[in-house]
Parts: structure tokens; C-alpha cells; sequence
């Protein structure tokens, strides 16, 4: 099959490296246009570092929706738009050119968590399952019938980052299957159920803001696993505000009935228990401004301030 390849993020490339090793025809791969990272450095561009390793051809136009970046990538003639994790809308005139359409890789079970952030979304929510969906697209937000879906559990512990990881493999696989049964006339897309859809919107730092007095031990878990990389979760701890990097709630413990919520309560070799709304959560991991990631205890130490030993 004659395609191009519309992609960004990490979570695109091993659909792409699948693509190519099913036999199918790249003819381009696009993706989000370069922009300034951290330090004035480019931002990671996985895709395109990807296609150039691969020897595609990368297009990165400012706007897809602009009519010649539309006719460019019809001039190619494809006969399916492959995406995933790409970044921008897809317009219908570019849609409706390609035989088989636009055929979406999304990370999540459709219809729960269309939009753009749905592996966060789900850690957010405590669901105890997410996946993969293969889905034919329309010009709205992720509500296209669905080829296929494949479910996997949400594990104890589990970040934003290696769930992402995990489902981007089983959707590459999915994906080889799809086009293989566009191509043989086995594949059939069902309707979406739109009263049960919810929606992933874009993170942004505010997100990532812990108020030690508003929210559970399990709710500033789930924030801290899920908002990694981007926007990171950040809280006042001993008179300084840092990054929680990594933590888990004290199941099985409470905190003093007098400590209000934000106290420091406990320090072990490397972790350091907080009081919540509602029961302790020990942080493990912090990054204060400017330095590297450190054990909270020795953050602490750092900061000259004893509690009791945990």
C-alpha cells in the first residue's frame, strides 16, 4: 500500500518502523514543524529523527490545513494517510483524497479519552485498563469508527511514560493487521458510541500544580505518575517549592491527627512522608529549581530540617 506517514511524538515511531517492515510504500512521513526546546535547544522530533535514519523524505508544513501543503501530499498519491501522535487536525479536503482515507493510531479505548492526552488521562482517572484504537477519521476530534482495539491492564506504579511506551507497540502491531485488512476487504470500522466518549485536553503547567490540602495521597500518586514527562508535578516542600519526581502513598499508614496537610511527618533513608487531604504520601524523589533530581531525605538534610525517623 502506497502511504504517508503523519507523525511527532515517540508513541508514532514504532507504527512507522512497522509500516516499512510490512512492505508498505512510504512516501513521506510529515511532522509538526521544528520549534525551540528547553535552553534554546530544538525540541525532540522522534518521528522525523525516525524517517531520516530510514531514509524517508520528512515534510514539516506550518499549517496542514493550508490548501498547497493539502496538494503536495495528494500529489503523492497515497492510498492511506497513516497517524499517529501527530499534533495537528487533519483537514477533510486531505481526507477524503487518499483511497482508504486517514487510519489514526489513538492511545486509548475509544470513545473514553479522545483528545490529546489520553495515556495521562486515564492515570488521572484510576482507570484500571486503557489500549490501543485503530480508527478511520473524520474532521472532528478522535470520533471516527473504529477498526480495531486491543486492551491492556493500567499496573500499580505504572508512569505516563512506560505505558505510553507499552502501547505503542501493541498499536503498531494493530495498525500492520488494519492495513492488511483494508487491503484484502476483511477490515470493517464500527460507530462509536458518543454518549459514553470523555475527553483528554492538552496538558499545561497549571496541571501539574500539587495542593497538599485539596488532594488525596492516591490523587497526588496518580498526578505525579501520569504529568511525566511534560508538565512534571511541582509542590512546596520544607519552605521550597520543588518537582515530586517519583512517590507512592502510605497505604497502610495515617498521619498524626494534628498535622495539617504539607507537614513533613516522617523521614526514612531516602523518602520523606507528607501529610494530605486525606492520608500520607511519601515522596521519594525530588528535583529542586536548578539542581538534579535527589532522594527527598537528602533534600532534607540539604534544607537543615529534622523530623522523626520513619
Amino acid at each position: 500500500m502506497r502511504v504517508v506517514f503523519l507523525g511527532t511524538a515517540a508513541f508514532a515511531v514504532p507504527s512507522l518502523r512497522a509500516v516499512l517492515d510490512a512492505g508498505h510504500d512510504v512516501l513521506a512521513t510529515v511532522t509538526q514543524p521544528s520549534r525551540a526546546g528547553s535552553r534554546g535547544r530544538p525540541a525532540p522530533r522522534p518521528v522525523a529523527d525516525a524517517a531520516v535514519d530510514l531514509g524517508l523524505p520528512v515534510l514539516q508544513p506550518e499549517k496542514l490545513r493550508d490548501p498547497a501543503a493539502v496538494a503536495s501530499l495528494l500529489d503523492l498519491q497515497p492510498e492511506a494517510l497513516v497517524v499517529g501522535s501527530y499534533g495537528q487536525i487533519l483537514p477533510g479536503p486531505l481526507l477524503q483524497g487518499p483511497r482508504f482515507g486517514g487510519i489514526n493510531v489513538h492511545a486509548s479505548l475509544l470513545p473514553r479519552w479522545r483528545g490529546a492526552s489520553p495515556v495521562a488521562a486515564a492515570i488521572l482517572a484510576g482507570d484500571a485498563e486503557t489500549g490501543v484504537s485503530i480508527m478511520q477519521m473524520e474532521e472532528g476530534l478522535d470520533t471516527g469508527p473504529v477498526f480495531a482495539a486491543r486492551t491492556m491492564p493500567i499496573g500499580p506504579g505504572v508512569t505516563t511514560p512506560d505505558l505510553t511506551a507499552d502501547l505503542a507497540r501493541i498499536g503498531a502491531n494493530l495498525l500492520v493487521e488494519v492495513l492488511a485488512g483494508l487491503e484484502d476487504g476483511s477490515a470493517v470500522a464500527e460507530p462509536q458510541d458518543d454518549s459514553l466518549a470523555t475527553y483528554a485536553p492538552r496538558l499545561n503547567r497549571a496541571d501539574g500544580v500539587l495542593d497538599w490540602a485539596a488532594l488525596s495521597a492516591v490523587e497526588v500518586d496518580r498526578r505525579v505518575r501520569a504529568l511525566q514527562p511534560w508538565p512534571g508535578t511541582v509542590a512546596p516542600l520544607a519552605g521550597a517549592e520543588v518537582r515530586i519526581v517519583a512517590g507512592a502513598p502510605r497505604v497502610a499508614a495515617s498521619p498524626p491527627a494534628a498535622a495539617a496537610p504539607g507537614t513533613i511527618v516522617a523521614a526514612g533513608r531516602r523518602a520523606i512522608d507528607v501529610v494530605t487531604a486525606d492520608g500520607l504520601y511519601s515522596v521519594h524523589e525530588v528535583q529542586p529549581p536548578g539542581k538534579r533530581s535527589m532522594d527527598a531525605a537528602a533534600y532534607l538534610r540539604g534544607r537543615r530540617i529534622a523530623v522523626p525517623t520513619s
